[in-house]
């Protein structure tokens, strides 16, 4: 019986891990190029004398590698990518990658995110736009031309996210390992006038939340019912002597 008990506690572990991850995405179903965290469970053996007993383990998050949709915006300072990379911007607390690209100009020039933090080029150093020039164009390779002379580029970033990372609320995302500039063109490129959506699946991951739901109190259920047979053991033990 205490077996069922350990089992039952380490499914309620993984299932909340699983209900946070589940809340997390559905609230930023509408956030700008916000990628789902799923969760990889295993499964675990325990040896307990005559019997193996299977346990889970309290879960890996990993990130959803899909691409959310591209909506067309028309302004010049709005960025996609297409493919698997990354924008990276510097914040106070360090730097952080993104697919959000929604960005302005400062009355100095400086490129920065809806946050208002410095959008970073291939070297990792902020951009410096001219403020007063016209709308800058964009190429494939992130490079941005203004009047004709080209003034910086946007620097696309790949990242390793096998080894962990660390989400920072919706803003970014700081990869255990950190990123690299991409060199490759043809796997990545940025599109200009477009902002990607989240590749969130609203309606998918509300069900999953309830079938999630179900599941904790189903298994809470079972906790509940073997701690009343240990009570009624005892119990019964109790009288005997």
């Amino acid at each position: 019986m205490q077996s069922s008990l350990y089992v039952s506690l380490s499914s309620q572990i993984a299932l909340e891990r699983r209900l946070t991850t589940l809340a997390d995405n559905v609230a930023n179903a509408n956030t700008a190029g916000f990628r789902a965290t799923e969760v990889k469970f295993n499964e675990v053996l325990a040896n307990t004398g005559s019997t193996d007993v299977s346990f889970v383990d309290e879960g890996q998050d990993y990130l959803s590698t899909a691409n959310g949709g591209l909506k067309g915006t028309g302004s010049a300072l709005d960025f996609a990518i297409r493919g698997d990379a990354w924008f990276m911007i510097e914040t106070p607390t360090g730097k952080m990658l993104t697919r959000d690209g929604r960005f302005t100009l400062t009355a100095t020039g400086q490129l920065v995110n809806v946050d208002g933090y410095p959008v970073l080029d291939p070297g990792e150093a902020p951009i410096e736009l001219d403020p007063d020039g016209e709308a800058p164009k964009a190429g494939r390779d992130g490079g941005l031309t203004q009047d004709g002379f080209r003034r910086g580029a946007i620097g696309l970033f790949s990242a390793d996210f096998r080894d962990g990372f660390t989400r920072k609320a919706s803003l970014g995302i700081v990869p255990t390992i950190p990123p690299e500039p991409v060199l490759d063109a043809d796997n990545a490129g940025l599109v200009q006038g477009y902002v990607e959506n989240s590749n969130v699946n609203a309606l998918a991951e509300m069900s999953r939340l309830i079938m999630i739901s179900r599941a904790f109190e189903n298994v809470s259920a079972m906790t509940q019912s073997t701690e009343d047979v240990f009570k009624e053991a005892i119990r019964t033990l109790g009288s005997g002597r």
